[in-house]
């Protein structure tokens, strides 16, 4: 409803952190909508903000003739109500500054005006002055395309260097459009060959977008069960009914095989949404996004907040995954609100996972959520046949990390002419550099954390806040030459022990530090497709999506890895990964087997991985967080209190202890140090409440942080149904 103008007010969230919802005065001839984008006056400056519903949000009282006037109403699509009411929700349930929010529908290429942007790219002579600077972005910008801002962030300096590059002639500029049109997915080019089984659970999932009612979804299906080919068929019903889908993916870096899978279904890509956009891209993909010419948008947890102009089914793929969940800004969970949004949309979620996560399996034994199952694979392949190998009984040789059966299987598997993948879930060569003369083992300057060694990029590396440093000559502690030795395995280390034991296989190493594109992916896929990779070692980055016929044996290297993350989800995320790794062999019509290293092979959770007993497994796990009071049958939220004064820190979080609010069915504990003490330079303190799930948990919190003062050094985030305990 437009309000009404001349003496009206409207109530305002302007973009400016700390402050809240403030009402201003509409001008004359100026009619206003909730929804809207304004300009409008706080203090001498001039601020963008968007109009909201006023009984849903509170301001300061202000007479109406002490109000500002709006300036101007932005020429942006308005914000829709349902979308609006998602995010008053997100910022009330995760305790969050509703901008924040407001930010994530409206980006800043929202605001952008220009239809066409000048990008550069390197052509001309190299500068006569090459500063380190310089030589740095002359390395990361070969083949890359990009405005100023763009190509900084690429490079990893400062605009003012690629400016310079720029007047030296180094970079040279051309003009591009930024009003492109996706092309229009065909939900008829290719329809696929379903089996009896895959048909049925199509057809529910096209019924449920066809009815454009709420209803949520959990698609479980074994790994190669064909899930992503049954839930292409409810997004071809949403483009029939002149639609938008949504298909929402843990990281936009791994979808090259479903990019191909889509385009093959489809006979054109869907419209990719993602931080690595370029400018002039992403400004395009918001618009078509906005008007409604995107009809199937895929991305990660960013794309859930965009203004679909039609939104008619979104998709969670690998609904398990624990990157759905924002771990800054926002504390969000992507599968969560996904579903929150469907509801307020009046459309279908679908969850998609071969693993799928307790609290998903829980609401679905409720009857919350639709369970739909594909038990088996498609076309006829089986399962691979799991074993244990005891590291106990079966040690690897001084120095190695392969036991004696991993490296057998490993010899057969390259004489039969097949592919293997090795997984370990750990980036780098090792995970510590330890002087063997002093014990000094190198620490990152600005956390609590060991720097791992990367040797291919011959440097140590905090995989907490990225600071790098080459690899010392000697130790920085006692100068010793020579003496630093590299303690445990990543998958660089494995990568040359089988180097070692195979010289002649052809391998890949599969992580966020070698895939960091999806044109990387493809070309790792295209490469293994076409035989010219025997043996994979990658981490949980090869677990998702890729289907190898030729891949018939999956070692994991270090299952007891999983099982020391010190929290309630420890136990599932391990079975998760290992079971999504596994699921990589044996797609094809030749038989895979899997080989599991554990130095735990009697501990319950190896048990049921070795007799593929999930329900067993599960069972017991939400019967223990049943018991706990913990999620789902409880609420977890923590407090984190960070300063770079490490007294301020502590001061803060022991007052916020002593003002803990205290009800029946509510526990605080702590506060204590955290586990990674200092992060990005600041010191940090933890707090963790366990409440019951009656009982109103965003309202004690935001009264309990209102009720404490703290200096402006001391920062508290808030993380509601957190999944980092560190």
């Amino acid at each position: 409803m437009v309000i009404p103008t001349s003496s009206s007010r409207v109530r305002i969230i302007p973009f400016q952190h700390g402050l809240g919802a403030l009402d201003y005065a509409v001008p004359a001839g100026l009619g206003l909508a909730p929804g809207d984008a304004v300009e409008v006056p706080l203090g001498p400056r001039r601020i963008i903000g968007v109009v909201w519903d006023a009984d849903h949000l509170d301001a300061p009282a202000v007479p109406d003739a002490k109000l500002r006037p709006v300036i101007a109403r932005l020429d942006l699509p308005p914000l829709a109500a349902p979308l609006r009411r998602l995010i008053d929700w997100t910022a009330d349930y995760y305790v969050a500054p509703i901008q924040a929010v407001v930010r994530m529908a409206w980006p800043s290429v929202a605001f952008l005006s220009p239809r066409e942007f000048t990008e550069y790219r390197l052509g001309g002579p190299l500068p006569s002055r090459l500063t380190p600077e310089r030589a740095q972005a002359l390395e990361r910008l070969d083949g890359r395309q990009g405005t100023a801002r763009d190509l900084a962030r690429l490079a990893g300096v400062s605009e003012a260097v690629i400016r310079g590059l720029v007047a030296a002639g180094t970079l040279i500029g051309e003009t591009v459009s930024a009003d492109a049109s996706p092309p229009l997915p065909d939900p008829d080019h290719a329809p696929p060959q379903l089996s009896a089984q895959q048909r049925g659970v199509a057809d529910e999932l096209v019924a449920a977008v066809a009815a454009g009612q709420f209803a949520p979804m959990l698609l479980e299906g074994v790994t190669g069960s064909g899930k992503t080919e049954v839930y292409f068929e409810a997004v071809a019903q949403a483009i029939r009914g002149g639609g938008q889908a949504l298909v929402m993916v843990p990281e936009i870096a791994l979808t090259a095989p479903w990019l191909a899978r889509f385009a093959q279904r489809f006979g054109c890509q869907p419209l990719a949404w993602h931080s690595d956009l370029k400018t002039s891209a992403r400004r395009a993909a918001w618009a078509a996004i906005a008007d409604g010419r995107a009809r199937v948008v895929v991305g990660a947890r960013s794309a859930l907040f965009l203004p679909y102009a039609n939104l008619k089914a979104i998709i969670v793929d690998e609904a398990h995954e624990a990157s759905f969940k924002q771990e800054e800004g926002v504390h969000y969970h992507a599968r969560d609100v996904a579903v929150m949004r469907g509801r307020m949309e009046d459309l279908p979620v679908v969850l998609a996972t071969a693993t799928p996560a307790i609290e998903t399996q829980v609401l679905s034994q409720r009857g919350t959520y639709r369970h739909l199952v594909l038990p088996a694979r498609f076309g006829g392949a089986e399962l691979p046949d799991v074993q244990l190998v005891d590291m106990t009984r079966h040690p690897p040789t001084r120095g190695a990390f392969l036991s004696p059966p991993v490296v057998a299987a490993l010899e057969q598997t390259l004489a039969a002419g097949e592919q293997s993948l090795l997984f370990l879930n750990r980036r780098g060569f090792a995970p510590l550099t330890l002087c063997r003369s002093c014990g000094h083992r190198i620490q990152c300057p600005h956390c609590t954390a060991w720097m791992v060694e990367h040797r291919l990029s011959r440097r140590l590396a905090c995989h907490h806040c990225g600071h790098q440093t080459p690899v010392p000559a000697a130790c920085p502690e006692c100068g010793a030459a020579d003496s630093l030795a590299a303690c445990g395995p990543g998958v660089e280390r494995i990568g040359e022990e089988v180097g070692r034991i195979f010289p002649a296989a052809r391998t890949a190493i599969v992580t966020s530090d070698t895939i960091t594109s999806p044109a990387r992916a493809a070309a790792l896929v295209q490469a293994v497709e076409q035989g010219r990779v025997d043996i994979i070692i990658g981490t949980q980055m090869v677990t998702k999506g890729y289907h190898f016929p030729d891949l018939t044996l999956v070692g994991i290297v270090d299952a007891d890895l999983g099982l020391s993350g010190g929290d309630l989800r420890a136990g599932e995320r391990c079975w998760q990964q290992i079971v999504q790794a596994s699921g990589r062999a044996g797609r094809g019509a030749k038989p895979g087997r899997v080989l599991i290293q554990t130095h735990q092979p009697a501990a319950p959770l190896m048990q049921a991985l070795k007799a593929g007993n999930a329900d067993g497994f599960f069972a017991a796990e939400i019967a223990a967080r049943r018991d706990l009071g913990l999620p789902p049958f409880g609420r977890l939220a923590a407090l984190i209190i960070s300063s770079q004064d490490a007294a301020a820190a502590r001061a803060a979080a022991d007052t916020l202890g002593r003002a803990a609010p205290q009800a029946d069915g509510l526990l605080v504990l702590g506060p204590a140090p955290a586990a990674l003490a200092m992060l990005r330079g600041r010191h940090r303190h933890r707090l963790l409440v366990q409440a019951r799930r009656d009982l109103p948990l965003p309202a004690i919190l935001r009264g309990w942080l209102a009720a404490v003062p703290l200096p402006p050094s001391v920062r508290v985030v808030v993380d509601v149904d957190p999944y980092s305990f560190v």
